[in-house]
């Protein structure tokens, strides 16, 4: 029989090749999940409601996490990539959610900014998820 890898790192190769292949998969079918939340995003990003922040900033993570699958249809803005478009926003502190034209610091619940955004659609927020 014949060796079809003669060289060992070509086994390496293959192996890394198809767990970065697998691990991509997973996570772009991940980002395209329906979320819990995908109606209320939507809403208030069609509403003109932003969420300030930054990558690194903890309460910022704990506010992504809320929306879950859903906060791909936020409209956030990285402060740190967008500095300017932050400064003239008046954002002092993350996160920020900007609505109908007032700023709100820290994290906001689910509830929260339904109430402040207007929203009327059925939001079933977990005890896990109120602040």
């Amino acid at each position: 029989m014949k060796k079809i890898f003669k060289n060992p790192w070509m086994y390496l190769a293959v192996v890394l090749i198809l767990f970065l292949a697998f691990y991509g998969y997973k996570n772009l079918a991940e980002s395209k999940a329906p979320g819990q939340y995908d109606e209320f995003a939507k809403y208030l990003t069609e509403q003109g409601v932003k969420m300030y922040g930054a990558e690194w900033c903890s309460h910022c993570k704990n506010q992504k996490k809320l929306f879950g699958n859903s906060f791909q249809y936020v409209n956030y803005v990285d402060c740190d990539k967008n500095s300017k478009e932050c400064k003239e926003a008046g954002i002092s502190g993350y996160p920020t959610w900007k609505v109908n034209g007032q700023n709100y610091s820290g994290e906001q619940s689910l509830e929260r900014l339904a109430q402040l955004s207007g929203y009327t659609g059925n939001l079933t927020v977990s005890s896990g998820n109120l602040k």
